[in-house]
């Protein structure tokens, strides 16, 4: 048990450290690629991958109650989450996005609340109005130009929606497949929903820099096919809400990489914002168990909050 945790707690710390510098790298490639041709890029240079080490390992596609989750994932997370996220990275920088992304946690553990019977605690609802409060002071602090700043914030914040969404639909479909073929295949979808972008993207092939087109790859095989593979291998071993948790030192390490490569920082007002919506997150976790008497019924004793239990 020891070392499945060692190894479910390894797998997510590479995620969040490759998570993070794809942040940068979006900002980066940016410059060359439009949204959708990004995203396709990425989800062809990512399933490529996959679908290699899926073939040397010989695992096959996965079961056919896998496929409703791996779907829905793949159209919302690694299709619709991948452009909006490129797109809004096109309007404000790598740190902000990253800190309005981050909202998506919270998303992700009242969904799974709402539709996996997870334990919702009082406390997130809280951290949910906090962090709110921060994406509006965000949204806020953006919104002195000619509103395309704004757009982006209102893009972010789609991402993370979409990203809580994908991230509770593939949690199901783990209890039937494998964390690579539940990857593979969805990378492989979201590759198929990009397609309509694919001539954008051999007319913008021919004319980005090769360092462009480098990180374009970069994307598609370490923060898609490595990080996301490793994300899932520990959703499967604990809950969509805790594992969210996991995702939250993303924002600063963003911020540190943009300064040291993208040569941005986000202004005084956007960090507050910023601050805010990490004051939200660092609500929702604070709780333990309730003070006196007994558990509520139908929940662990240390989910400290009621939970939605299923009608009897």
């Amino acid at each position: 048990m020891a070392t499945s945790r060692g190894r479910a707690f390894a797998a997510a710390g590479t995620t969040v450290l490759l998570w993070a510098s794809a942040f940068v790298s979006i900002r980066s490639a940016g410059d060359a690629y439009s949204p959708g041709a990004l995203a396709l890029g990425r989800m062809l240079s990512g399933a490529l991958v996959l679908g290699l080490v899926l073939l040397v390992r010989r695992e096959g596609p996965p079961p056919r109650a896998a496929w409703p989750g791996i779907a829905v994932s793949g159209v919302l997370w690694f299709g619709v989450y991948m452009v909006v996220l490129n797109w809004g990275e096109q309007l404000v920088d790598a740190g902000t996005a990253a800190l309005l992304v981050n909202v998506g946690p919270l998303l992700m553990a009242l969904l799974a609340w709402w539709l996996l019977d997870e334990g919702l605690p009082q406390r997130l609802v809280a951290g949910m109005a906090v962090s709110f409060a921060g994406a509006v002071v965000v949204g806020l602090s953006m919104s002195g130009g000619d509103g395309s700043s704004l757009l982006g914030v209102a893009l972010c914040l789609l991402a993370a929606v979409t990203y809580a969404a994908g991230v509770v639909a593939q949690k199901p479909a783990l209890r039937h497949s494998s964390a690579l073929q539940a990857t593979t295949f969805g990378c492989a979808i979201g590759a198929a929903a990009c397609l309509p972008f694919s001539g954008v993207l051999v007319s913008e092939l021919a004319d980005a820099p090769l360092s462009a087109t480098l990180n374009m790859v970069y994307l598609g095989v370490f923060p898609t096919a490595l990080a996301f593979t490793t994300w899932a291998y520990a959703l499967a071993r604990t809950t969509a809400g805790r594992m969210g948790a996991t995702t939250y030192a993303v924002p600063a390490i963003v911020v540190l990489m943009s300064w040291a490569f993208l040569d941005e920082v986000p202004g005084a007002l956007t960090l507050a914002g910023g601050a805010l919506c990490l004051a939200g997150v660092a609500v929702s976790r604070s709780g333990g168990r309730p003070r006196g008497g007994p558990p509520v019924a139908g929940r662990p004793a240390d989910e400290g909050a009621p939970t939605r239990g299923r009608a009897s």
